[in-house]
């Protein structure tokens, strides 16, 4: 399998990717029940969440988009605003007032030093248990040792909490308000 840097033509292709990896994530279907506004939000989701790894060449990809991951390096974060946006405009009524409660406990678990965040990976449903996820995860990470630098992620989704361990990340707590489902911050210490 060859892992490769994404560039800015990749970004369709590899949201497309993301959005069929996410279907059945938690958080995601949570944020986003319905099958249509899921399809249409998402991958708006997707971008404002780590698009711009795509123009800084800290995204990385996978054999015909078998799988993505979405890096951001220090100093680099999320397009917030839209996120907010989104959600707002997308998210279901009765969920919208835990929406801001896990941003702030994410924003808590948020490492103050310069680290590198990842905020997708994922590995379309017709490639997932092939390794695919954790060659993404070793490609990124021999970046992110060369800076010897700290790595953050929050996982969405408990099954990948394993994969996450064996790259080198601890769980740090939970983070979960009303009816969500439960987020696991993980660190990486840098190397």
């Amino acid at each position: 399998m060859t892992i490769r840097t994404g560039i800015p033509s990749d970004e369709a292709q590899a949201i497309a990717t993301m959005t069929l990896a996410f279907s059945t994530d938690p958080m995601a279907r949570w944020s986003l029940p319905d099958a249509a506004t899921f399809l249409a939000a998402f991958p708006l989701l997707t971008k404002a969440f780590g698009g711009s790894s795509f123009f800084g060449g800290t995204s990385f990809i996978a054999d015909e988009y078998a799988g993505v991951a979405m890096w951001l390096p220090p100093g680099v974060g999320p397009d917030e605003e839209s996120l907010v946006r989104i959600l707002e405009e997308n998210a279901p009524d009765a969920i919208k007032g835990d929406m801001p409660k896990i941003f702030e406990q994410m924003e808590k678990f948020h490492p103050t030093e310069p680290h590198w965040y990842l905020p997708l990976i994922g590995v379309d449903p017709a490639h997932q248990g092939a390794g695919v996820g954790a060659a993404l995860m070793t490609e990124a990470l021999k970046v992110i040792d060369r800076d010897h630098a700290i790595a953050y992620l929050e996982s969405s989704n408990p099954r990948n909490i394993s994969l996450y361990e064996r790259h080198g990340f601890e769980v740090m707590g939970e983070i979960q308000s009303g009816s969500s489902p439960t987020i696991h911050p993980m660190l990486r210490k840098a190397r």
